[in-house]
């Protein structure tokens, strides 16, 4: 099995295995799953978990596949497959931004 030089598997030290273990799981909590808002697009209503890290970065999560609930995904998956991050929704992206302006969704900075 290959192993990455740079992230040592502390294979001879399972108190140091079993502590990295905990807290990747706290991070995984922490950074993916704590403080999300459920937002629903003001256009279709499809309806994302959000979390806004600062004024540029944010973590979207959708709770369905999105191209079959957002006609903008629906339009791109029509076109054929995406290969690495698809756009954005801009219509999900103003609703997000007007979340921020009302207050409905903090910004963590």
């Amino acid at each position: 099995m290959t192993t990455w030089a740079k992230a040592p598997d502390f294979a001879d030290l399972p108190d140091r295995r079993a502590q990295v273990r905990a807290q990747t799981v706290l991070d995984k909590e922490h950074y993916m799953e704590s403080g999300l808002t459920p937002i629903a697009c003001q256009t279709c209503g499809t309806e994302v978990l959000v979390r806004k890290h600062s004024s540029n970065q944010k973590t979207v999560q959708w709770t369905v596949n999105p191209a079959d609930h957002c006609p903008v995904f629906r339009k791109m998956a029509e076109a054929g497959p995406i290969f690495g991050k698809p756009d954005s929704c801009p219509n999900l992206e103003k609703t997000i931004e007007h979340a921020v302006a009302e207050g409905l969704l903090e910004v963590d900075e």
